[in-house]
């Protein structure tokens, strides 16, 4: 956990949209959790989900919470609350592979659903805003390019359906900024990249997920490709922690990436994952180039973050992959 991180103060109100997602349900886990630090006693939080009672019925724990309150809604439509918000985060996005093969109703609902968002929050008079972007906003990373930086010209390729999820993001940072520019919504944006964490689905389309996976079920880690491409992992915790700072001390209309800057290779990755989790699991690397969604390396430059906010990377990769394989066991 980032010892800069800030405090949402008492009196907080705060409004999460995507809160049964993997950003949603990571920022739960770390702001109910006293020991971390992150809220004051008396928050008060509601939550959108499109399937809360499925959620709650698997969460018995988070229904009895009287600090949190249920929204059954779409983010494109949802009844709005008819209180008062100091603060907001939207998280709302699908990011799972199924999402991918619909790629129209994908940037409806990220653009669509900004939109609503940045209209509640500006109703409700919310003091502070975030708006949890993505790393596919810069495109695909150019080879020569060691970390993207905030500032890279790069973007999505428009002739590429794949694309979708990339260009609905820039255009809802669009929103964003016109919100800041005309109303002087304070929406601040998080340019998420890649994550690892206790809430990360192991059956999903993430590599790391599913090489915690086979590895805690005593299965060889199969590399669907070269293992050639590069990517970097930042903690659960720290990314609520991070989101937290930023939703505080962060400058509307300055993206901020969050994501860890220290690379690796998928097939280091998942020897790494190996060595880690069960000592002797065999790795077999199929040997092709796999297309990873067009991306041959994906790291962000998080020099904004740290000179801004004074952010780090708190939890070592090798730590987040065996708290993340010892809440697996567990469940």
């Amino acid at each position: 956990m980032s010892t800069a991180h800030e405090t949402l103060p008492r009196g907080t109100r705060l409004f999460i949209t995507g809160g049964t997602g993997f950003v949603g349900r990571t920022l739960l886990r770390a702001v109910l959790d006293p020991s971390l630090r992150l809220v004051a006693n008396d928050i008060r939080i509601t939550i959108l989900s499109r399937t809360p009672d499925r959620f709650l019925a698997e969460h018995p724990a988070l229904a009895r919470d009287k600090r949190i309150d249920w929204v059954q809604g779409d983010v494109r439509s949802f009844l709005a609350p008819q209180e008062r918000y100091t603060h907001v985060i939207h998280a709302a996005t699908d990011t799972s592979a199924a999402a991918a093969q619909r790629p129209l109703e994908l940037i409806d609902e990220i653009v669509s659903g900004t939109r609503r968002v940045l209209d509640f929050a500006a109703r409700c008079s919310a003091q502070k805003v975030v708006f949890t972007s993505s790393g596919s906003v810069y495109g695909s990373q150019p080879a020569q390019v060691e970390r993207l930086e905030e500032t890279f010209s790069g973007a999505p390729d428009p002739a590429d359906p794949a694309s979708a999820s990339g260009q609905a993001k820039r255009l809802a940072e669009q929103l964003c900024a016109i919100a800041y520019h005309e109303s002087r919504l304070p929406v601040k944006v998080a340019r998420l990249f890649a994550f690892v964490g206790e809430e990360l689905p192991l059956d999903a389309h993430f590599a790391i997920g599913n090489f915690i996976r086979d590895a805690v079920a005593g299965r060889p880690i199969d590399v669907q490709g070269d293992g050639s491409p590069v990517r970097s992992y930042l903690y659960g915790g720290d990314l609520a922690a991070w989101l937290v700072t930023i939703l505080e001390r962060g400058r509307p209309n300055r993206p901020y990436n969050v994501g860890s800057d220290q690379a690796i290779s998928i097939a280091d990755l998942a020897h790494r994952v190996a060595d880690l989790v069960a000592p002797g699991t065999p790795v077999r690397i199929a040997g092709r180039r796999a297309d990873y969604a067009g991306r041959l390396r994906y790291v962000p430059s998080i020099e904004r973050t740290k000179a801004d906010l004074g952010l780090r990377v708190e939890t070592p990769l090798d730590e987040a992959i065996r708290r993340t394989a010892a809440w697996h066991r567990r469940i």
